[in-house]
């Protein structure tokens, strides 16, 4: 498949669920998910003053020292933006999976975040 046109269609998918979910605000952020062929990205994004709460990746430095496939680390990954989305009092969120499917690695991300104490 020529690169070009999968990455328009990934842009195309992102801008179809952007539509749909609600913007993320200071009591009810969006976690958006970002997923390389390696590591995962995940950020609390706060839409109605363009700014990141928080974040967490795969290349952390207490997650990178984890042993297991890219699925359990993801899966840590979103334990750990849980922990710190709970330190700064934030409990609902809006989950953003960002063009991808529901599945893999970004549904461990979501498995984390909730076992963590979000809900989405």
């Amino acid at each position: 498949m020529n690169p070009k046109v999968k990455s328009q269609r990934r842009q195309n998918i992102r801008y179809r669920i952007r539509r749909k979910i609600s913007e993320g605000t200071a009591q009810k952020p969006r976690l958006s998910v970002f997923r390389s062929n390696s590591d995962i990205y995940v950020q609390l994004i706060d839409d109605a003053k363009g700014q990141t709460i928080a974040a967490a990746s795969s290349k952390d430095k207490d997650i990178q020292a984890q042993k297991g496939t890219k699925a359990d680390k993801s899966k840590l990954v979103g334990a750990a933006i849980a922990r710190k989305a709970s330190e700064l009092g934030i409990k609902d969120i809006t989950f953003d999976r960002g063009g991808y499917l529901y599945h893999g690695r970004v549904k461990s991300v979501a498995d984390g975040a909730r076992e963590g104490g979000l809900k989405f």
